[in-house]
């Protein structure tokens, strides 16, 4: 075996392991409706999730698509709130939703929306996709420029519901002209990053 292919086993074998540990320490608090009855992956969000920045089929839900083996349906709509993705959340039942990647939040901050409404929606959200018999894998993100001031709320809302949590999927990528395509959206190199940061997670509950 080629040191490359050791090398990319060792990597793979890795990015499981911790999976399973951030799954498991998860377990505490049950992960609501695993194991999922339902059929499709769904990428729920803004334009983080729509791939803005990104050339195309390198945005993260493309990269986690290939990496995994199995079709992501990409429900991102670029500019949109918490208020906007409640709005039309009956998108999803075009579908039979088995795990839903939601990430929202980005752009409430933008607009000053109160923080007290942000996690109110996210937290409606998440019911609703619960009751149509999927998991969640909250993606959190950061709610000021110093510090995480959304942190508390997004730990808040993975213990009341029972989801998977990947806190701050910007993290180390926010700011930094190597991975920017601009001052909001990750180049391809960023998204690249929040990749490896849901894959661990997402491999442990299909698998």
């Amino acid at each position: 075996m080629s040191i490359r292919r050791i090398i990319i086993l060792f990597v793979g074998l890795a990015a499981l392991a911790l999976g399973y540990y951030f799954f498991f320490q998860q377990e505490e608090a049950a992960i609501t409706n695993y194991p999922s009855a339902g059929a499709d992956i769904i990428a729920f969000g803004d334009s983080l999730v729509s791939g803005s920045g990104a050339t195309p089929g390198k945005d993260f839900v493309s990269l986690l698509s290939a990496r995994v083996g199995e079709s992501i349906v990409n429900l991102g709509v670029p500019g949109d709130t918490t208020a906007d993705g409640l709005a039309r959340i009956e998108a999803l039942d075009r579908y039979k939703p088995k795990v839903v990647l939601l990430l929202l939040g980005g752009n409430d901050y933008l607009r000053r929306v109160p923080r007290e409404t942000i996690f109110a929606n996210l937290g409606k959200i998440i019911e609703e996709i619960h009751a149509r018999g999927a998991v969640v894998i909250l993606l959190g993100v950061k709610g000021s420029l110093f510090g995480d001031a959304f942190e508390q709320q997004f730990e808040t809302l993975r213990d009341r519901y029972g989801t998977a949590y990947v806190p701050n999927v910007l993290d180390g990528v926010f700011a930094d002209s190597r991975y920017m395509a601009d001052a909001i959206h990750p180049n391809d190199a960023g998204n690249q990053i929040i990749a490896n940061r849901i894959y661990p997670i997402l491999a442990t509950l299909l698998y």
